[in-house]
């Protein structure tokens, strides 16, 4: 099937017989994480913006409105919350129940899925139990058993794409075959990410080669259309070997007609993509291909909408709208005049129900007590180093390093404890924060502590190499003027999750350098250099000396680029997550009392003054920064608290 959609207005107008006219409307889901119910549970309590049960409404209106319709999911769908460890660590799947993000799933009768990066989290079984459930094809062409020389060679995890035969509704009532092909891929750094469950047992291939070699086969084998379901963001113009967002080289694929993206968590068409070159954030394309990304946590529904006409033997896309719809600003109604006349069956009182079941026991296990803090923890300020939260993970760190490297021949280098906050607002929102008030602790407080399933590890680094892990990460802060008034403190660009901090270490930030690294990692400025004033126990720190960074896996492996593979040595690796690690140490530390000190601070620019952006909740805890003088500004569109701060 053709994609450049002018060129078939111009030949359906030059005059060949155009035998049916069909609308057929292709929906995405994705980066789900597990996000069922509408419910917050690190905050214990409901949010209606988000969960597959309330989109599922979504996507009953969505296929009541047009005849011809597709329901794809593009990955990421298996962990993210306290459901994924629930039914993966705390009680685990029972014999011959279905996971219920597959039950909701089967019931919402999805036509294919692909699988993201976060689904390998919990290790090859549980993933393999879990997909073995669904009643829809998993298709994945870059993630492999056993690498080949050739793509076409690679033997795979689950098929590479699958054909799926369609029967299509025209708009005079005739029904007409279509074959739509369905290609999925993820980033190649899983096997990365991932390597204490993965290593030995998985391969992977650069996306774009593995769909550039299969969608040929699948145009031999009688694809109509191509959908490529690509758990990937828009990044880089041009193709590099395994980058992690590919959607631009992808979209440039011949064959490809259609492109489901997401990864980033980010909305596309958006006007944040503008201006960069192939992207047409009007018309929803990129390189003339139709392209959607429908945010996360289910928070939108993507919708391509095409206008499909055959032509003898053949199908064109005369035309494509692309749209996301937001499950905030929904009105939800089943009424549509034009299809009264339609039965239609909604399947979203289905997914409520399988949905409520595992919830229910999931708010059961989160609300145990396991012990208490005298301290609030929290995320508000942890861009000011004042945070409680990174603070008791730095700690918990640790002392588990340290205790497993005894009598080895790194117990003796200076030990140090790399943390990121979890949560600090971002494309989460305003309520996308750790907020964990004093008294007792719960399951659920450590799931708002530390959100992702990582395992705990440990590199070697040297002094130089600890400079640049610290470069990249204040990287996360804009540059300022020194005279400017009310900058923003931080690139919004910059993922919060990859803002680490260095404790066991001093440090002073100068934030009128600029960056040295964008948010994605790559070196913009080798020359400029933000970090000043390192020291390690009062004394400058030697560029040749050797320290231990404890850290996670995920970070350990080259996540975020701030030990790229094979830079540095890894001298520790455990199979204990860190929420396991850290439910141990609040039950051994009793109450806790958590001293907050930052072990960096932010050069003083008298003539200046920054804004920060956090939670509204911060308003309870200005003590932390009174050094700041905290000056508030009110919130911001989305909600946002905004304080102007003296540094």
């Amino acid at each position: 099937m053709r994609n450049n959609m002018k060129q078939h207005k111009l030949d359906i107008q030059s005059g060949y017989e155009v035998s049916a006219t069909v609308d057929l409307r292709i929906l995405e889901t994705t980066d789900m994480h597990v996000h069922l119910h509408p419910y917050d549970y690190y905050a214990d309590r409901p949010n209606p913006d988000l969960g597959l049960s309330r989109l599922a409404e979504l996507i009953d209106v969505a296929r009541q409105e047009v005849c011809n319709t597709l329901l794809f999911d593009n990955g990421d769908f298996l962990q993210g919350t306290p459901v994924g460890d629930f039914f993966a660590y705390d009680r685990g799947m029972r014999n011959g129940e279905k996971h219920p993000v597959i039950a909701a799933m089967n019931a919402l009768q999805y036509d294919a899925i692909t699988l993201g990066n976060h689904e390998f989290n919990y290790g090859l079984e549980f993933l393999m139990h879990a997909i073995n459930q669904t009643e829809f094809p998993v298709v994945a062409a870059n993630i492999l058993h056993h690498k080949a020389a050739h793509a076409r060679s690679d033997s795979h995890l689950v098929r590479p794409y699958r054909l799926l035969q369609r029967k299509v509704c025209d708009r005079a009532g005739r029904h007409h075959p279509i074959t739509i092909g369905v290609i999925g891929v993820a980033p190649s750094q899983i096997t990365l990410w991932d390597r204490q469950s993965l290593n030995g047992k998985l391969h992977t291939r650069d996306m774009v080669d593995a769909v550039r070699a299969w969608v040929p086969e699948m145009r031999e084998a009688g694809a109509d259309l191509v959908v490529l379901l690509a758990h990937s963001g828009i990044g880089q113009i041009r193709h590099t070997e395994h980058m992690e967002n590919a959607i631009i080289p992808l979209a440039g694929i011949d064959g490809v007609d259609l492109i489901l993206s997401g990864h980033t968590h980010q909305l596309f068409p958006s006007r944040i993509f503008a201006d960069i070159p192939g992207v047409d954030v009007e018309a929803g394309t990129i390189c003339g291909k139709p392209t959607v990304m429908s945010g996360f946590f289910g928070s939108h529904l993507g919708m391509i909408d095409l206008q499909l006409v055959r032509a003898g033997s053949t199908w064109e896309v005369l035309d494509a709208q692309v749209r996301t719809r937001a499950l905030r600003d929904a009105s939800l109604s089943f009424a549509t005049p034009k299809l009264e006349e339609r039965t239609f069956v909604p399947l979203s009182p289905k997914v409520r129900m399988i949905v409520e079941e595992a919830h229910h026991s999931v708010i059961e296990n989160i609300r145990q007590p396991i012990g208490e803090s005298v301290t609030p923890i929290n995320s508000f300020f942890a861009y000011l180093g004042r945070s409680a939260a990174t603070e008791m993970v730095a700690q918990a760190q640790m002392e588990f390093v340290r205790k497993h490297l005894a009598g080895t021949p790194y117990s003796d280098l200076p030990l140090l404890s790399s943390v990121a906050p979890c949560k600090t607002g971002g494309l989460g929102g305003p309520g996308n924060y750790t907020n964990i008030e004093q008294g007792e602790l719960t399951l659920r407080s450590l799931a708002d502590l530390y959100i992702f399933p990582n395992r705990m590890a440990a590199v070697k680094m040297t002094g130089a190499q600890v400079l640049m892990w610290l470069e990249r990460a204040v990287s996360a802060f804009h540059h300022l003027r020194p005279d400017g008034i009310d900058q923003p403190l931080m690139n919004q660009a910059y993922p919060g999750y990859n803002f680490e901090i260095l404790y066991g270490l001093e440090y002073e930030i100068d934030l009128t350098v600029p960056a040295r690294f964008d948010p994605d990692g790559a070196e913009v400025d080798p020359y400029s250099g933000r970090i000043r004033s390192l020291k390690y126990q009062g004394e400058a720190v030697d560029m040749e000396a050797e320290f231990i960074i404890c850290t996670n896996s995920f970070r350990a492996h080259g996540a975020g680029l701030f030990a790229p593979q094979g830079e540095v040595e890894i001298v520790f690796e455990h199979p204990a997550v860190t929420r396991d690690i850290l439910q141990d140490y609040v039950k051994a530390k009793g109450p806790l009392d958590i001293s907050v000190h930052s072990p960096f601070r932010i050069r003083s620019l008298e003539d200046a003054s920054v804004v920060l952006q956090t939670g509204l909740s911060a308003m309870n805890h200005l003590d932390q920064i009174a050094d700041f003088n905290p000056e508030i500004l009110g919130a911001d569109k989305r909600g946002f608290l905004r304080i102007r701060l003296e540094l």
